[in-house]
C-alpha cells in the first residue's frame, strides 16, 4: 500500500506539473539527502583519522579487576567447516574459569556440526552444547533465546560460528559494564580471508570502513554506536527486560540496538576488542547476506523511527543521527533513483543540463570513499591494497540493486525468513595473509 501510494503520488505530480519540474525537484531533494550523508561520512572519517589510533593500540585491559560473570553464546547451524576454529578460540579466552560459561547451540544442523561440538565438549568440560531440534524456528534469535534461558550470568557475549576472538577480547568488552548506563558493548570485527577472492577483498576493506571509521565515528561524535550482533556483549538484565532477541526480525542486532536505546541505556564501541571472521567470497553469497541485512534494517526503520523520535531522553542531534542510521539501507535505493535521473537528464529530460549532475555524482561517492581511505590508513594496510577500492564500483552497483529489491519486496509484504551465510572454512591464520597484517595489533 505504501509503495502504491508513492507511485500514485509521482504519477499524479508528473501529470499535473510535467516531467521537467517534477524531476528537477526530485533531483534537488536527492542532492540535499546526499549532502547530509556526505558530511556525515566526512565527519566520521575525520574523527577516525584524528583519534582512532590511540584507542586501537590501547594496552590496558582491566586495571580495576572488574570481572562480572559472563556467558559466551554461539548459534551454529550447519557450520562444520568453521566450528573447530571457533571453539578453539573460545577455549583460549583470557578470563577466570569460575566466572565464564561457554555455551554453543547446535541449531538443528544436518551436517557434522553437532558431532564436532559434542567431541569438543567431551574433551573440555568448560564447553556446553545445547542441541535444538530441526525446525525449532526463530533463526539465530530463537537459538540464542533458548541458550539465554539456561544461563544466569551478569553479561552475555555473542559470537557467530565463523568468529575467532583474540584472547583479550572478552575482558576488553566487559570492562565497559562498570558504567550502569551501558546496556551493550560492541567490539571490532576483522576479515581474515581477504585474499580468498576479489569479493572477500572488497568486504575486508568494507569492514575497515565500517568498524574502524563508521562505528568509531558514531561513538566519538554521538556516543551512538550499534550493537553488531557478534563480538558483542549485552547486560543480561537489560536483555531479559527487553524480552530477549526478537525472533520476528532477520537482523536481531539492529533490532536490539534500537530497543536498548529506546529503553534509555547506551551502547559502547571498543576498537581494541578484536575478533576475526570470514568474508563472503562470491557475488551470490554477498547478495544473500546483504539482502538479509537490507530487509532487516529497512523493517527496523518502519518499526522504530517513531519510538526513537518520541524518546524523551534523547536530544535532537541524537534523534537525527539515529534516524540517519536507520535510513542507511534506504540510501542505496535513493542512489538508484539518482542514477535513473542521471540517465534521464543525459537525454534532456529533467529540466537541468547534465552539468547539474556533478554535485549528485560527487556526493554519491566522495563521502564513502573518504571513510574507506581512512580505514586503510588507520588499519595500516599495505599500499597495494588501496587498489581494492576499485572493487567498490561493481559492489556499489550490486548494493543499489540488492537494497532496491529488498525495499520493493518489503513494501509489497513479501515474506522472508532468516537465512544463514554460507562459509568456506577459510584459514584462521591471520598473519598468513599480508592484506590483514595491519589489522591486528
Amino acid at each position: 500500500m505504501v509503495l502504491a501510494a508513492y507511485v500514485l503520488a509521482l504519477v499524479g505530480a508528473l501529470y499535473l506539473w510535467g516531467a521537467d519540474p517534477v524531476l528537477g525537484w526530485l533531483a534537488g531533494a536527492l542532492n540535499l539527502v546526499f549532502a547530509v550523508y556526505f558530511f556525515r561520512h566526512l565527519a566520521f572519517a575525520v574523527a577516525a583519522a584524528r583519534w582512532a589510533e590511540p584507542d586501537l593500540l590501547a594496552a590496558e585491559v582491566d586495571p580495576d579487576g572488574f570481572l562480572p560473570s559472563v556467558a559466551v553464546l554461539v548459534s551454529c547451524k550447519n557450520e562444520g567447516l568453521v566450528v573447530d576454529g571457533m571453539v578453539q578460540a573460545l577455549l583460549t579466552l583470557d578470563y577466570p574459569a569460575d566466572r565464564l560459561t561457554l555455551l554453543v547451540v547446535d541449531d538443528g544442523s544436518d551436517d557434522d556440526t553437532g558431532a564436532r561440538l559434542d567431541a569438543w565438549a567431551d574433551r573440555d568440560r568448560r564447553l556446553r552444547v545445547l542441541h535444538r531440534a530441526p525446525g525449532s524456528g526463530g533463526g539465530k534469535s530463537g537459538a540464542l533465546n533458548d541458550a539465554l534461558a539456561t544461563v544466569d550470568s551478569e553479561v552475555v557475549l555473542i559470537f557467530d560460528a565463523d568468529h575467532e576472538p583474540e584472547a583479550s577480547a572478552l575482558r576488553r568488552l566487559v570492562r565497559h559494564f562498570r558504567d550502569p548506563s551501558v546496556g551493550a558493548v560492541m567490539g571490532r570485527c576483522v576479515i581474515r580471508n581477504g585474499h580468498e577472492s576479489s569479493m572477500a577483498t572488497t568486504v575486508f576493506v568494507d569492514f575497515l570502513s565500517g568498524y574502524l571509521v563508521n562505528e568509531y565515528g558514531r561513538q566519538a561524535l554521538f556516543e551512538l554506536p550499534a550493537y553488531g550482533g557478534a563480538n558483542c556483549a549485552v547486560r543480561t538484565s537489560t536483555l531479559r527486560a527487553l524480552g530477549g532477541w526478537n525472533p520476528d526480525t532477520v537482523t536481531e542486532d539492529t533490532d536490539l540496538t534500537l530497543r536498548v536505546l529506546i529503553a534509555g541505556q547506551r551502547i559502547r564501541y571498543d576498537l581494541s576488542a578484536i575478533d576475526y571472521e570470514e568474508a563472503v567470497v562470491t557475488a551470490q553469497r554477498f547478495w544473500t547476506q546483504r539482502y538479509r541485512w537490507a530487509r532487516g534494517h529497512q523493517k527496523c526503520f518502519r518499526d522504530y523511527t517513531w519510538p526513537i523520535l518520541r524518546a524523551r531522553h534523547l536530544g535532537v542531534v541524537e534523534k537525527v543521527e539515529s534516524v540517519l542510521f536507520l535510513l542507511s539501507y534506504h540510501v542505496p535505493v535513493l542512489c538508484g533513483i539518482g542514477l535513473a535521473l542521471t540517465a534521464l537528464r543525459a537525454f534532456g529530460i529533467g529540466g537541468l543540463p547534465v552539468v547539474g549532475l556533478l554535485p549528485l555524482s560527487m556526493l554519491l561517492f566522495v563521502g564513502p570513499l573518504a571513510e574507506l581511505s581512512v580505514g586503510l590508513l588507520v588499519g595500516r594496510v599495505e599500499r597495494r591494497a588501496a587498489w581494492s577500492l576499485l572493487g567498490f564500483l561493481p559492489a556499489f552497483v550490486l548494493s543499489v540493486w540488492i537494497t532496491s529489491r529488498a525495499y520493493l519486496d518489503g513494501m509489497l509484504g513479501r515474506r522472508y525468513s532468516w537465512v544463514k551465510t554460507s562459509r568456506t572454512g577459510a584459514t584462521s591464520t591471520v598473519s598468513a595473509t599480508p592484506l590483514t597484517a595491519g589489522a591486528s595489533r
